[in-house]
């Protein structure tokens, strides 16, 4: 794509949550036309820009969506791959590929994909419904995930012994070898249309019991050198054969043995990439426009270590949401807090997030817990 036309285009987002509207903030800097697609009319993209209020996974409404725009790319996976397919055939350009996305989209197929790529994932079968994970008991203690449609800790089950087999999903989906973990770590890695591959330090990511999202990240992720290495090593390995344009978040765990195993991959914007706006050279969201727009990929490095703290509704509060403490936490030095623009609250909804710099990872860690103190969002 000729950089000198950028401005020209007009680049459609299938989401309108967080993730699109801190996309869309990226673009400003550059003058980009964007319009989004979403089916809530009150969502964080719907005051930013020119806004269609419609279903993602409908087949018309992506495709009429789409005739309008000349690029094409998503903030979550869920969306009409279909569609999508057919507007790249119709000449619109889509990033991440419509194929790719429906490879991701199905947990099964992106499993299937680690095996016959010999990319080091947890040991799984493919299951129909909860006779199969009965008949595959051997494989106990494990992850029971749906193929399709889990999002956000929804669509996973851990099934310890046989008698919880009763907890299973009677559908469609894979049961996977449960991995008893160090840590979880996450790294992102970008992609253009000419080829250039870049990826950004590993981060650490602290997961909430209850809600099984994301709580803490830290920046860098406190492993070995070689550690870090071996799962640069596999990111930059899945996106160059995968062949993505865009960019694709990459979770992974790392065993008690210093073994790198693949959990699953987000082909977009991603929780894990927040910090990256204030901590690293290029923000995930400038990479992701970078990468679909064909233009030179950003470095990566860190500037400073940072943490970050996803912002959760509370518990017992639905309504209007109020943020108490906010004043607190931007008191505190090199704090960046991220509004999401969500008007109510729910248990555990996603309604920002705040970065904090620091040179020290200790103190980082103390500061990451007063925010979660300090900041809560009740109705």
């Amino acid at each position: 794509m000729h950089p000198s036309s950028i401005q020209t285009l007009k680049i459609g987002i299938l989401g309108g949550g967080q993730l699109g509207r801190m996309l869309i903030q990226a673009g400003l800097d550059l003058n980009l036309d964007f319009q989004v697609l979403d089916p809530d009319s009150n969502a964080p993209c719907s005051s930013l820009t020119k806004f269609t209020c419609g279903k993602l996974t409908d087949y018309d409404t992506v495709l009429n969506f789409g005739k309008g725009c000349d690029l094409l790319t998503i903030e979550i996976e869920n969306v009409n791959a279909e569609a999508l397919m057919q507007l790249q055939n119709l000449g619109k350009k889509v990033y991440p590929q419509p194929h790719l996305i429906a490879l991701i989209q199905n947990k099964c197929s992106q499993k299937n994909f680690y095996k016959e790529n010999n990319i080091p994932t947890a040991d799984f079968v493919l299951v129909n419904n909860r006779e199969d994970i009965k008949r595959h008991a051997a494989l106990l203690p494990a992850v029971n995930k749906l193929a399709k449609e889990g999002y956000d800790g929804r669509g996973v089950q851990i099934i310890n012994s046989e008698s919880e087999i009763v907890n299973g999903f009677d559908s469609i989906g894979l049961l996977e070898k449960l991995i008893d973990f160090e840590k979880e770590i996450s790294i992102i890695v970008a992609r253009n249309e000419t080829g250039e591959i870049v990826a950004y330090p590993p981060v650490e990511m602290v997961f909430h019991k209850e809600a099984n999202l994301v709580e803490y990240l830290f920046s860098p992720a406190e492993i070995t050198l070689e550690i870090a290495q071996q799962a640069d090593s596999i990111a930059k390995r899945i996106i160059e054969t995968l062949g993505l344009i865009g960019i694709l978040a990459v979770e992974m765990f790392v065993t008690k043995e210093g073994k790198v195993l693949v959990n699953e991959v987000a082909p977009r914007p991603h929780n894990s990439g927040h910090q990256t706006i204030e901590a690293n050279i290029t923000s995930q969201y400038d990479q992701h426009l970078r990468a679909i727009l064909n233009l030179p990929l950003g470095e990566t490095q860190i500037i400073k270590p940072s943490a970050m703290v996803n912002i959760l509704g509370q518990a017992g509060h639905s309504g209007t949401a109020i943020y108490q403490g906010l004043e607190e936490v931007l008191m505190m030095s090199s704090t960046y807090v991220h509004l999401y623009g969500k008007p109510t609250t729910k248990p555990f909804r996603k309604m920002g997030h705040v970065t904090i710099l620091d040179q020290d990872i200790d103190r980082l860690k103390v500061k990451a817990k007063q925010v979660k103190e300090k900041l809560k969002v009740i109705a």
